[in-house]
Parts: C-alpha cells; structure tokens; sequence
C-alpha cells in the first residue's frame, strides 16, 4: 500500500547484531538520512530505566528528525 504512494521514498533494511543504539545513530548520519523512523516497545518507566531506550537515545543523538511511533 505505501509503496505505490510513496513509490519516490528510498527505504533500506539492515540486519545486524549488537546493540543497535549507537548503530543505528551512525548509519543515519552515515547516510546522511532525512528523517529516522523508529518504533517503540512502550516499556514502563522501570524497565526503561535499566535497558535504556533505543529510540529515545536515536531521538537525542542524530542530527536528523526522528519519528517515533508506539
């Protein structure tokens, strides 16, 4: 469904292993993205606390807009 209405939108999928925070923050600015579209989890405020958040950290590290989506 996107596709055909977003057909001029470069999209790119990566796999990799590790902790994918400071990955992911490189490879946008790497790319030199437009924006960095990320899901969330909706972990509580505890867990949060102890794992971190990937798409806070992006959010607060990239130079780029980050959109965030529960």
């Amino acid at each position: 469904m996107c596709r055909e209405q977003f057909q001029d939108v470069k999209v790119e999928t990566m796999i990799k292993h590790g902790d994918p925070r400071d990955f992911i923050c490189q490879i946008a600015e790497k790319l030199h993205v437009d924006m960095l579209v990320m899901g969330s989890h909706g972990y509580g405020v505890i867990k949060r606390a102890f794992l971190g958040s990937v798409s806070n950290h992006c959010a607060q590290n990239v130079k780029c807009p980050v959109l965030i989506e529960d």
